[in-house]
């Protein structure tokens, strides 16, 4: 492969850029541009992990006094030769670095590239290769948490144990095919039947964990919804600690969804704070309404906020029958008051009520609670490994469709060496998923997210 370079520091001001350079040829790049003071040796003399302070040229003319680290061969993040030199974090000063670099034979990195030599070189898988990514777009500590432990190879390990069970149910028939003569175990439906329904549990429960994963990894849509005067400006103030939505008792103040983004509970949560819903002839209210209403269509939560200190209205009831089946957290609000709402009604339609009073000062964290643990993100287990993205549930999906034939050929009694077929199809998904076989396009598609200089 070429010898590549990249700016590796986001392109603003800052007390220090780095330029990277990874490839067969990355000590003579670097030795053209960096001049060692101390210790005064040649780059292509340094040893791995060491560090040496210099002077940065562009040919004769002197740009920088900066650092350059050296890492040898394989022991490094790609896995090849890799230098990487720092100077001052100015946007014109670093990218007369890198044009020194190209100038000196390196060729610009694409999106991901040092990321994809690390891949290609066997440094980590496709899954550990993704994790990467989340952990640079983490914007909370639970996708944080399990992106590191992605990228420690959870997933890649979980992977790798669904397919020792399909090779070893694989080798098992092809033995019993090939040598029928010997001492080999015969092949039975039964046997055959408890392997492959255990490798479907297992392929089943990554499926199951898909949905608090994408929440983790994308974040929560919460629409706030409710009669108006119930509480809705008041809960979404304190969800997001200041003063986000208008408070006032006049009704209908909220017209338009108004969005701010959280953390609750270390997941990354976009509130909605939406119009109240209720009849009127105001056309400008009618629209709030009206997105509402599409609103609650795509929300992964919904905050349905009731007055417990008056009875429900028409204008409740209907919200409870829009939003009945959905993922819902009834908060019956101003307990404080004296209650007359009907919890019977509610909670038999919506579920389990939250009691709250606004005036509170723990009601924030009450709210925030009940949303983690409807959704089931308090039982999530960030060091199991999980499908983070649909790419990797598609393949998931591909591999049990493939146990599943093989396991009702099992069981209508199908020659052998026809589930092994399938079984193959199914162990070619897995590895599709951890990169074993995946194809080029695949590799491409994943790394077209990535920044350049990773």
């Amino acid at each position: 492969m070429s010898t590549v370079c990249a700016i590796a520091t986001p392109a603003a001001v800052g007390g220090i850029s780095a330029v990277r350079i990874s490839g067969e040829s990355a000590f003579s790049v670097a030795e053209s541009v960096f001049k060692a003071i101390f210790p005064a040796v040649n780059v292509s003399e340094m040893s791995g992990y060491t560090a040496a302070y210099g002077k940065i040229f562009d040919g004769t003319e002197r740009l920088d006094d900066g650092v350059l680290l050296v890492y040898r061969a394989p022991h490094s993040y790609t896995g090849e030769d890799v230098c990487e030199i720092f100077c001052h974090g100015g946007i014109y000063v670093t990218q007369r670095v890198l044009t020194a670099c190209l100038k000196a034979g390196a060729e610009p990195a694409a999106a991901g590239e040092f990321t994809k030599r690390a891949l290609l070189n066997g440094k980590m898988s496709l899954t550990q290769a993704e994790a990467v990514a989340d952990i640079i777009s983490a914007q909370g500590q639970q996708l944080l948490s399990c992106s590191n432990a992605q990228r420690e190879g959870a997933l890649y390990r979980r992977c790798e144990g669904i397919s020792e069970k399909i090779m070893e149910v694989s080798a098992q028939i092809s033995a019993w095919i090939d040598y029928p003569d010997d001492d080999t175990p015969v092949v039975t439906e039964e046997w055959l039947c408890e392997r492959l329904s255990a490798i479907d549990e297992d392929f089943g429960e990554l499926l199951s964990e898909y949905d608090a994963g994408r929440l983790i990894r994308e974040g929560i849509s919460c629409a706030i919804v409710g009669k108006p005067n119930v509480g809705k400006s008041t809960i979404m103030n304190l969800l997001s600690g200041r003063e986000r939505s208008i408070v006032s008792s006049v009704a209908g103040t909220t017209r338009d969804i108004v969005e701010e983004t959280v953390n609750l509970n270390g997941a990354v949560c976009l509130l909605s704070d939406c119009a109240g819903i209720r009849e009127t002839d105001d056309e400008i209210e009618k629209i709030g309404v009206e997105i509402m209403l599409k609103r609650l269509e795509n929300a992964d939560i919904v905050l349905a906020v009731f007055d417990g200190s008056r009875e429900l209205s028409d204008e409740d009831k209907r919200l409870v029958d829009l939003i009945k089946g959905k993922n819902v957290v009834p908060v019956v609000n101003k307990s404080d008051l004296e209650t007359k709402l009907d919890f019977a009604y509610l909670e038999e339609n919506l579920g389990k009520a939250a009691v709250i009073s606004a005036k509170e000062k723990n009601t924030a964290e009450i709210i925030a609670r009940e949303i983690t643990s409807r959704l089931n993100l308090d039982r999530f287990d960030a060091n199991a490994g999980f499908l983070a993205n649909e790419r990797q549930r598609s393949c998931v999906l591909r591999a049990r469709e493939h146990v599943f034939e093989a396991l009702s050929a099992a069981k209508a009694g199908v020659t052998p060496d026809a589930v092994g077929v399938e079984l193959e199809a199914a162990l070619d998904a897995v590895y599709e998923l951890s990169g074993k076989r995946a194809s080029d396009e695949v590799i491409a598609e994943v790394f077209k997210r990535f920044c350049v200089g990773k």
